[in-house]
């Protein structure tokens, strides 16, 4: 695995994806409209959402 991340992949993997904290399902969204409580999951209609964690996912 190589040590150095390329920008584009980074941006396409964590920029504005959200993960459901109810199913695990990933939602790609605005942080705004997030917090605001406006976006909710597809599959269960929750509306609590977090970030997707970085060191996790490698």
């Amino acid at each position: 695995m190589p040590k150095h991340r390329f920008e584009e992949a980074e941006k396409r993997l964590f920029h504005r994806v959200f993960v459901c904290m109810k199913c695990g399902a990933k939602i790609r969204s605005d942080l705004i409209k997030v917090r605001q409580g406006k976006t909710k999951c597809r599959k269960c209609k929750s509306k609590r959402l977090r970030s997707i964690h970085k060191d996790q996912k490698k």
